[in-house]
């Protein structure tokens, strides 16, 4: 069983470069372990790692002076710490972190032979070291696993659930599923991080070429819709499987995600909750959109019978107000008729009155 594995890790997983790109030396001087044909920097050390499996491993951690994260780099196939120096060097000053890369066993100048099982002990390795030579606190650490490296660093990752964050680097489902595309997990596969993903409570971001022709893109998708706390991914059209870092969108991301982060967990949810609070209700109406459309088709019938409707009430409305009207007419016709025979019978009274007096006043003189 075990040479089986074997003889698939090796058919798929390690190629270290060879002869490697580097060599470590002591100065005489300061007894320090140099990197060369490199420069010595003040801020990156260079350390050789004592494994759980009885290797050493290469390992270099760059220092920044206002990092609050660090970043424990696990490279890709066909790499060492060599070929990856000044992509490290550069991640640390953009990204504003601390960051250590190692090289796997039987790479560069670690001891033994390669194997999936070494990985594992390799990522340990280094990760006791951030732990206990630099003080690193498990929520401070980043794990980045570029292709292979995606292997160790969920592995790591599914067992550290108060680890800051993940990013994986155009990463694999596992070993078999690069070569043949199977639906299910076998026992002599390697590398199953499409069942180990499920397992990894921190963000994680992964970033994929869609031009890919080692590990396709399709790979980075499936591991995207099986995490567990999901952060935007990043496309890239037309990456690659070894360019992506030349992409200006890659170092914007990332730094993106890196500044998000670091805020604390509460923040973090909060941020999120109010993001999927105004996300929601935009779903929401385009879910419901052609619902909503097909009403609106749906009302313009229903108006059209309202307005009759709405006329027929306008027009009993108009009826009642011209009966009313009538009535008014009428009473103020009947009011005037009766003013005016009022009117006239006032007249004639007084016409009376004085025809009375003028009797009267002919009765005085003649009896006078």
């Amino acid at each position: 069983m075990g040479g089986v594995t074997s003889s698939m890790a090796a058919k798929f997983a390690f190629f270290p470069p060879n002869p490697p790109s580097y060599k470590v030396v002591t100065d005489d001087l300061t007894g320090l372990l140099l990197l060369t044909p490199f420069r010595h920097r003040e801020n990156v050390e260079i350390l050789k790692l004592p494994t759980r499996r009885g290797t050493e491993i290469v390992a270099l951690y760059i220092r920044h002076s206002m990092a609050t994260s660090t970043l424990l780099y696990s490279h890709g196939n066909a790499a060492d710490l060599g070929q990856m120096y000044e992509l490290f060097i550069q991640l640390s000053i953009h990204l504003c972190v601390n960051l250590m890369g190692y090289d796997y066993s039987g790479y560069g100048q670690s001891s033994g032979k390669p194997s999936e099982q070494n990985t594992y002990s390799d990522i340990e390795a280094a990760y006791k070291c951030l732990e206990e030579s630099y003080g690193a606190k498990q929520e401070d650490i980043i794990l980045y696993g570029q292709s292979v490296g995606s292997g160790p660093t969920l592995d790591l990752a599914a067992r550290l659930p108060q680890l800051r964050a993940v990013v994986l680097h155009s990463p694999i489902l596992s070993g078999l599923r690069v070569m043949y595309p199977v639906k299910r997990t076998y026992w002599f596969d390697i590398y199953k991080n499409i069942d180990k993903i499920p397992q990894v409570n921190s963000p994680v971001l992964i970033i994929h070429g869609t031009s890919d022709e080692v590990v396709d893109c399709s790979h980075g998708k499936q591991l995207w819709e099986l995490c567990n706390e999901k952060y935007e991914p990043l496309w890239l059209k037309g990456g690659n499987h070894c360019d992506l870092e030349l992409f200006p969108e890659y170092i914007r991301h990332l730094k993106k995600f890196i500044t998000t982060v670091e805020k604390s967990p509460l923040q973090r949810y909060s941020f999120r909750r109010s993001k999927d609070q105004f996300e929601q209700p935009r779903k929401s109406t385009d879910i419901y959109e052609v619902s909503r459309k097909s009403t609106d088709r749906r009302e313009k019938p229903r108006k059209s019978i309202d307005r009759p409707e709405k006329l027929k009430n306008l027009s009993n409305n108009a009826d009642m107000l011209e009966k009313l009207r009538m009535t008014f007419d009428n009473k103020e016709r009947s009011r005037r008729s009766v003013d005016y025979h009022e009117k006239s019978r006032k007249s004639i009274d007084h016409q009376l009155e004085k025809a009375r007096k003028s009797v009267d006043g002919l009765d005085r003189i003649r009896n006078g």
